[in-house]
């Protein structure tokens, strides 16, 4: 379970404002990047986010929404998403980089010392940046970060899918589903699919 050693040794060395960063979606078809920054208080934080806080993925959707709410009640937020132009521009790493920058700032003043980013990838931020491998796992902050970003994201999908039915987006949340493949067989390509993925790439350039 996720813990706040991390945290504490950095504030042993002289950061008092700390976030932690994570995204989601980055391997779905369809559909925003989007990252999660979040600031917790770990001198008052509740016992439902200390006991309850994880990687999101660990956590089924009722929790997940669950701890979503509370940490909008009681703790700082911020949210970035690249969307699919900027995703088929830059690619899928720079736009999540790009996410998670937007996410810090979303936080806004006073700005965070020091970010811990989920991942071995650094963003370029306007603080001090530390990733960790497997930080959702690690970090109490970070998996705050991964919730926001999952839940966000999951209704982003939700909303793209009363927009463009057929696809499954409220379940599959954009991923390369079968149910996606055949919608895509059979419905085409959207302007929120990603058009620099391969199989959206395949089917809108198919060999001769």
């Amino acid at each position: 379970m996720p813990d706040f050693v991390l945290e504490e040794e950095m504030t042993g060395q002289g950061y008092t404002l700390i976030c932690g960063v994570d995204e989601a979606g980055r391997g779905p078809w369809a559909g925003p990047v989007v990252a999660g920054a979040v600031v917790l208080d770990r001198q008052s934080l509740s016992d439902a986010l200390r006991l309850g806080l994880d990687d999101s993925k660990k956590l089924k959707p009722p929790a997940r929404a669950a701890l979503f709410e509370i940490l909008q009640r009681e703790c700082r937020i911020g949210v970035g998403l690249a969307d699919v132009e900027e995703i088929d521009r830059l690619n899928i790493l720079q736009a999540t980089m790009l996410a998670m920058r937007r996410a810090v700032e979303d936080l806004g003043a006073p700005i965070p010392d020091l970010a811990f980013v989920d991942g071995n990838r650094e963003p370029q931020m306007s603080c001090d940046v530390r990733t960790v491998v497997k930080g959702d796992a690690l970090s109490l902050s970070i998996a705050a970060g991964s919730i926001v970003a999952k839940v966000t994201r999951d209704s982003i999908m939700a909303e793209l899918d009363v927009c463009h039915p057929g696809y499954g987006w409220a379940h599959n949340a954009g991923y390369g589903t079968a149910e996606h493949k055949a919608a895509l067989d059979t419905l085409g390509v959207t302007p929120v699919h990603r058009k620099s993925f391969a199989p959206i790439r395949k089917m809108l350039s198919p060999d001769p």
